[in-house]
C-alpha cells in the first residue's frame, strides 16, 4: 500500500482537473482497501474513493481528507461466470471476455474506468447495461462495518443509477460478478440502431462478438469517447449529462416547446422509459439549444466530436469547466424547459 501527502489528484482523472488530496492511499488488495476505509471511518476522516477517475470532477481546492485509489487486480473466468476485482481496467476486461468467445458486455468496449465503478453508475452504452449481466456485487458496508454480497435484484439498478449511487458514502465495491453468454462466439442480439446500421444488420441479429466490439470502439473513437492522451476531445468524462426522462405531462410541455422553437414538424428523439415516462436525448437538446460541437472560446469547451462531452483543452480549471456546464444547463432550460443533470460525480463543487 502506497501513501502520499498533498498528492495531486488531477492525473488520476480523465478530465485531468482538480486540486490535491491531503492524503492519497493506493490499495492493491481488498485487505488494504478495508484497512484504509475502516481507519478513515474510525477517525472521522473524509474519504474519497477513486477507481479509474473517468466519472469524477474534483474541485480546484482538492480534497481535505483521504483519497483511496483502488488498484486491486483480479480476473476470474469460470465457464460463463466472471468475477472482477474493483480495480480491474474495464475496457481490458471486456476485451478478454470477447477473446474467450463470450457475449453480454461486448458493446461496453472502450468505456474508461474500473470494474468497481460499473455497478454504481449502471454503466451502459450501445444497447447494453451492466445490470443485465451482473449477478452479485461484493462490497464493504460502512454503516454495518462488514463485507456484504448483494444480489442483482437488491442493487436498485435503473438508468445510470443504483443502490450504490443512491447511498454514495455507504458502500465500497470490492468485486463484481457477472453471468455472460456462450453464443458460440457471437454477440448478444444487437439492440442499438446506430450499431445495427454500422454493422449492416437488423436489430436483434447477432454478429461475431469481436466484430461488435471493434465496431463499438470505432463509433466511440469517432465521438472522442476512447481515451487518447494526444486528443483533448478525450480529456473529459464522456457524456457529461444524462438523457432526461420525462413524465407524460413534462414530455407534452417539452414537445410544445420544440414545435415553438423549431417548427411544427420538428420531432425530438423519444424512447419509451417505463409506464408514463419518455426518455429524450441530451445531445440533441444541447445541439438544438445552440451549443454545437466545439462550442466555447476558453480552455474548457464542448468536444469537437460530440456535444455531450465537455472537455479540458489542456489549461482548464474545474471552475472553467463548471462555468461551461452551467451555461449549457441554463441554455437548454431556457430553450426547452428541460433541466439537464450531470453524470460525473462532483467533489467539493456542484452545478
Amino acid at each position: 500500500m502506497q501513501e502520499l501527502h498533498d498528492a495531486p489528484l488531477a492525473p488520476l482523472t480523465t478530465f485531468r482537473l482538480g486540486g490535491p488530496a491531503a492524503r492519497l492511499i493506493t490499495a492493491t488488495t481488498d485487505a488494504e482497501v478495508l484497512d484504509a476505509v475502516r481507519e478513515a471511518d474510525a477517525t472521522g476522516t473524509p474519504l474519497l474513493v477513486i477507481g479509474g477517475g473517468s466519472n469524477l470532477l474534483i474541485g480546484d481546492k482538492g480534497f481535505d481528507g483521504t483519497a483511496l485509489r483502488i488498484a486491486t487486480r483480479g480476473f476470474e473466468l469460470d465457464g460463463t461466470r466472471l468475477e472482477l476485482a474493483a480495480g480491474e481496467v474495464w475496457s481490458d476486461a471486456v476485451e478478454r471476455t470477447v477473446a474467450a468467445g463470450l457475449a453480454g458486455i461486448e458493446c461496453l468496449a472502450g468505456i474508461p474506468g474500473s470494474a468497481g465503478a460499473t455497478p454504481i453508475q449502471n454503466v451502459g452504452a450501445y444497447g447494453q447495461e451492466v445490470s443485465s449481466t451482473i449477478t452479485e456485487v461484493v462490497a464493504y458496508d460502512r454503516r454495518a462495518g462488514e463485507t456484504v454480497t448483494i444480489p442483482n435484484a437488491e442493487c436498485g439498478f435503473a438508468y445510470r443509477h443504483s443502490r450504490f449511487k443512491a447511498e454514495p458514502d455507504r458502500y465500497v465495491v470490492l468485486r463484481v460478478r457477472f453471468e455472460l453468454e456462450d453464443a458460440g462466439g457471437l454477440s448478444a442480439p444487437v439492440k442499438y440502431p446506430e450499431t445495427a446500421r454500422t454493422l449492416g444488420v437488423e436489430a436483434g441479429d447477432r454478429v461475431p462478438a469481436a466484430r461488435a466490439r471493434e465496431t463499438v470502439l470505432k463509433l466511440r473513437a469517432g465521438k472522442g469517447m476512447v481515451l487518447d492522451a494526444d486528443d483533448h476531445d478525450t480529456w473529459s468524462a464522456g457524456s457529461f449529462f444524462t438523457n432526461p426522462i420525462l413524465t407524460d405531462e413534462q414530455f407534452a410541455a417539452f414537445h410544445a416547446r420544440v414545435a415553438e422553437r423549431l417548427g411544427p414538424d420538428a420531432q425530438a428523439p423519444a424512447y419509451p422509459a417505463g409506464a408514463g415516462r419518455t426518455k429524450t436525448s441530451a445531445a440533441w437538446l444541447i445541439d438544438k439549444a445552440g451549443f454545437t460541437k466545439g462550442y466555447g472560446t476558453g480552455p474548457a469547451r464542448i468536444s469537437t466530436k460530440h456535444t455531450l462531452a465537455l472537455t479540458n483543452r489542456g489549461e482548464a480549471t474545474t471552475e472553467d469547466l463548471l462555468a461551461l456546464a452551467r451555461e449549457v444547463v441554463a441554455g437548454v432550460r431556457e430553450a426547452f424547459g428541460v433541466t439537464l443533470v450531470n453524470e460525473p460525480v462532483t467533489v467539493g463543487v456542484s452545478l
